[in-house]
């Protein structure tokens, strides 16, 4: 069979390595510059790749292609490889054809990586044999063909559902929906919201479904679809007579037996996250993993790097790392949890935002705004007349340099972008550490 991987990245590199293990005739083409370390891999495992162009009749001559979830859906290659008939998959589908692990799957707008994180933590801790993927670590195709876990636990993009055949985890979470992603699905998002629902199209009345009670474009999308697999809610604001619930100042779990431990206990902070520890803890329970064993990994996991991180306290004023909020659900959250007058750093490649869903609490919470990026014309226009203390930069020096003047002794400095970081940042992570640099640099 002849394999082509479209993308030079981990997820490509992974598939390629697996579909080389699996005796497949491979060809990898990255239509850019392909990074060292995966060049040396692809050359070292002696698989044949093309960089900063695509053989198009090749390429047009495969039997399955794999493809990686950065490359637009939109692209010319990808029409051409649709108008011919050939499977496209993403990495996680091909990966998945390979192994007989239980896969818990989690997808959302927001939250994905630490709700990921936390059920890994939560299934390492109590011993089980568990891989950590997906959008998030080394990638599932190269653990499957290294490793043989019995579990995976991937962290899954809508853009990696877009490519789905058969994928069917044993339990899937849809955690939230907001808008995101827009001007990848037509500016509706209904039709990105029926994306993150591929992630239960293909599970069974054997499988498991984890969903938010609360989230009104979920309701909405249900009423339309039927999923096969059992279906658990999880909700903030009301008690449930099965799933996962908040009951005064506790978290409830009420599934074949009963999990209950107090909110205050939790080591993540913030409503947001209340709501990801129980849909994490319904995922334990549906594992049978007793509560004693829940209950000390909610208490002792650590938050997320670049998910509100608190970086340091200077001179009284703590600075808060919430880099990987690219959207304006995300930066909503971060925004709710902060208890004092805040100086909030935003800015980069909007995605179609709309900032009257935060406005209320920039007003209540928000002392300055420092905006990040090339063009920030967007958010000083909307919130102009709204904030008297609005600040226009384009390097994180200078953002940094500016939100340390402002703040005062009991402040927080927030970094919670509400978009992409590509303008001036190779990407959110790099966007974080840099504001770490710049916040921890006079103090190293």
């Amino acid at each position: 069979m002849k394999i082509v991987v479209l993308g030079g990245g981990e997820s490509g590199c992974g598939a390629a390595y697996l579909a080389k293990k699996k005796g497949m005739e491979v060809f990898l083409s990255d239509k850019g510059a392909i990074k060292d370390n995966y060049r040396q891999f692809l050359t070292g495992q002696d698989i044949e790749f093309e960089e900063g162009s695509h053989d198009e009749e090749r390429i047009l001559n495969a039997d399955w292609i794999v493809k990686s979830p950065g490359i637009p859906k939109k692209a010319e290659m990808i029409r051409k490889i649709q108008e011919k008939g050939i499977r496209l998959s993403s990495e996680i589908e091909f990966a998945s054809e390979f192994t007989d692990a239980k896969i818990i799957a989690i997808t959302g707008s927001n939250g994905k990586t630490t709700t990921t994180s936390l059920i890994y933590y939560i299934l390492k801790n109590d011993g089980l044999n568990v891989g950590l993927g997906g959008n998030i670590g080394y990638s599932f195709a190269r653990q499957v063909a290294d490793e043989n876990h019995e579990y995976y636990v991937l962290e899954v993009s809508s853009f990696q559902l877009d490519d789905i055949q058969n994928f069917r985890p044993y339990i899937s979470l849809l955690l939230n929906l907001s808008q995101d992603h827009l001007d990848q699905y037509n500016y509706n998002y209904e039709e990105y919201a029926l994306a993150k629902f591929r992630i239960a199209e293909n599970q069974e009345n054997d499988n498991f479904f984890i969903y938010n009670k609360d989230d009104e474009m979920s309701k909405n999308i249900l009423e339309k679809l039927e999923i096969k697999a059992r279906m658990i809610p999880f909700s903030t604001r009301e008690q449930l007579t099965e799933g996962g619930f908040i009951n005064g100042d506790r978290i409830e779990i009420k599934l074949k037996d009963d999990f209950s431990m107090k909110i205050d206990e939790l080591s993540l902070l913030g409503n947001h996250n209340v709501a990801n520890s129980l849909a994490a803890s319904i995922a334990g329970k549906i594992l049978e993993i007793n509560n004693e064993s829940i209950r000390n990994s909610l208490m002792t996991f650590q938050a997320v790097e670049h998910r509100l991180e608190l970086v340091t306290e200077i001179d009284g004023v703590k600075y808060i790392n919430d880099s990987k909020a690219t959207n304006v659900n995300a930066t909503y959250y971060a925004l709710e949890s902060m208890k004092t007058p805040t100086v909030w750093i935003v800015g980069g490649v909007d995605k179609g935002n709309d900032y009257s869903e935060i406005e209320e609490l920039v007003k209540r919470k928000v002392k300055a705004i420092v905006c990040l990026g090339i063009d920030n014309d967007k958010i000083i226009n909307f919130f102009k007349d709204k904030k008297k203390f609005i600040y226009d930069t384009s390097s994180m020096e200078k953002a940094v340099e500016i939100s340390k003047s402002l703040a005062k002794k009991g402040d927080t400095v927030l970094l919670s972008p509400c978009c992409a970081s590509f303008d001036l940042f190779r990407s959110y992570e790099d966007r974080g550490h840099q504001f770490k640099e710049q916040v921890t640099k006079e103090i190293r």
